[in-house]
């Protein structure tokens, strides 16, 4: 069996982390499966390393320093427990300074220059991955394992859209082959960054934050693995998120449909574009738990077999702006919508949620709340003239908002399930301030005020009775 497996991270973050990935990895070689490794950064490097550069844009430099000694001290706790004593150790620990090193310059470079590229920054918040690759492989050759340590640029190539870019998947599904096949002919492990990528051009190139995930799928379709396995510090995909219903319970099967929903609208377990890979391939990816290797977690497939339930889960995204464009003069005027959301891609902002009245009189929309600012600029502008004439009468923003996703593809179909969620809401006085769903029914979203988010949440689990392995919804 091929498996691709993807350590966050958690799951790399600590020596007795690293205890756990070398089991789990030489268990697998043991039982004659053919891997590849995808590791993150060190838990809390990548932000250590963004940190630095955006403040040395600032003209602050100490940032940058400190945060070289505190990965220098983390790397070398690690290196000294599993390598301790050996030349290979030492060699591992001037590779980790000789990349530091470049962080300091590249710093130094951003601060003379009082600018940060989209570029700059995808090279430098790569760097904790290329960091940790290299100590990963050497921990699993000390244990017995040959393995190979690769940078994904050498393997994954991307459209030049940094900070988010997008695989090219023809180009590196032949780069893929031609260099981890032989590998994994010969027993190497091959171990490979996740986050980055390159351009064409071999530009190193990043596929936004959590994208590690998206790395193993990545992988795993190029390499028509049998199964993606994401190794992360929870039992698998939950009914909501556990510090705010302590109750929620882990999902055992999922549809790709079901977990894609759940990563847009917020669930922290997997990176939003990750799924589409594996489903355009059919590949199963399970989530696992790397300290309870044991457990079962959540096997997603695209006809998964388990609970019956309409209703899978209750997720929440936080940190919202409503944005709202309204007059009496939009109605059976065509092109408004149109333009809205041209002014709003102009900025290169992602609308999270749609709403329209039935009127036409008012257009509203959720985006974050970083974004906000811009996007009302952007479409006062585009406006100007129909501000001027009252036709369109106010553009506004309400922030502090949630959008709560009701989300199961057994809802399809099946009446009653939005009476539900409202009476819910209401039982709780929980005022709901717009409300979305898509054709496909696999999602009901609810805007909220933040302040009111969690209790929403909460009123829902308990509402679809999710505690319950096998319950029916409250009637």
């Amino acid at each position: 069996m091929l498996i691709v497996m993807k350590f966050g991270g958690t799951s790399v973050g600590s020596v007795a982390a690293l205890e756990k990935v070398v089991g789990i990895v030489t268990d697998a070689h043991r039982r004659g499966d053919r891997v590849v490794v995808v590791v993150s950064a060190m838990s809390g490097v990548t932000d250590m390393l963004l940190r630095g550069a955006r403040q040395a844009e600032q003209g602050d430099i100490e940032t940058a320093h400190r945060s070289h000694k505190e990965m220098l001290s983390r790397h070398t706790e690690v290196i000294d427990h599993f390598l301790a004593g050996r030349p290979e150790g030492e060699a591992l620990r001037q590779e980790i300074a000789a990349l530091l090193d470049e962080f300091d310059t590249l710093c130094h470079s951003i601060k003379v220059l009082g600018e940060l590229t989209p570029r700059a920054l995808d090279v430098i918040g790569g760097m904790g991955e290329r960091m940790n690759v290299r100590q990963v492989a050497a921990i699993l050759a000390a244990r017995g394992l040959e393995t190979r340590a690769l940078d994904a640029t050498q393997l994954i190539v991307t459209d030049s859209n940094y900070g988010s870019a997008s695989p090219l998947m023809p180009q590196t599904t032949r780069r893929s082959q031609d260099v981890l096949v032989p590998l994994m002919d010969a027993g190497i492990v091959p171990v490979v960054t996740g986050f980055i990528g390159a351009s064409e051009e071999g530009i190193t190139t990043t596929l936004g934050r959590g994208g590690s995930d998206y790395s193993a799928t990545i992988l795993g379709r190029a390499l028509n693995a049998d199964e993606v396995w994401i190794w992360t510090d929870v039992n698998g995909v939950m009914t909501a998120d556990p510090r705010v219903v302590p109750s929620a319970r882990t999902i055992p099967a999922l549809s790709y449909a079901e977990v894609g929903e759940m990563a847009y609208f917020g669930a922290k377990v997997l990176h939003p574009q990750a799924i589409r890979p594996a489903r355009n391939a059919d590949i199963p990816v399970r989530i696992l738990n790397t300290f309870e290797p044991d457990h079962p977690g959540t096997l997603i497939t695209r006809d998964p077999n388990g609970s019956a339930k309409a209703v899978k889960a209750i997720t929440a995204i936080k940190g919202m702006s409503l944005i709202v464009v309204e007059g009496s003069g939009m109605v059976g005027v065509p092109g408004i919508a149109a333009r809205t959301f041209g002014a709003v891609a102009r900025v290169g902002t992602s609308v999270m949620m749609i709403s329209q009245s039935s009127s036409e009189q008012s257009i509203c929309f959720v985006v974050p709340t970083r974004e906000a600012s811009s996007v009302l600029n952007a479409l006062r502008e585009e406006m100007a003239r129909e501000l001027e004439r009252r036709d369109i009468e106010n553009i506004t923003a309400q922030d502090d908002i949630v959008i709560i996703a009701v989300v199961g593809a057994g809802m399809k179909g099946i009446p009653g399930i939005a009476s539900k969620a409202f009476t819910a809401l209401g039982n709780e006085r929980i005022n709901v301030i717009a409300i979305a769903q898509g054709s496909s029914e696999y999602n009901i979203s609810i805007v909220v005020d933040q302040r009111d988010g969690d209790a929403a949440v909460r009123a829902l689990h308990a509402q679809f009775r999710l505690d319950e392995p096998n319950g029916e919804e409250r009637r």
